[in-house]
């Protein structure tokens, strides 16, 4: 009779519920930032690779040829 006293009360103890919620959600928040990691991951990429090809072939420009520094302020 002791072990089935023993089954129900371990069937009924909700001590470490909350503990097993809070693993739950945790991992549900971390496979959504995944996933919407993986899905703006491209775009991040392409634009990156955007500003890249547009740094690379920018040109500095001497403040004379922009009408600065000879006299015509």
């Amino acid at each position: 009779m002791k072990l089935f006293d023993m089954i129900k009360r371990f069937r009924s103890d909700e001590s470490g519920a909350v503990t097993v919620d809070w693993v739950v959600l945790t991992a549900a928040i971390v496979g959504l930032g995944i996933a919407v990691l993986s899905q703006v991951k491209t775009g991040v990429d392409a634009l990156a690779v955007d500003i890249k090809t547009s740094l690379t072939s920018a040109e500095v420009k001497q403040l004379g040829s922009l009408g600065w520094g000879n006299g015509t302020e």
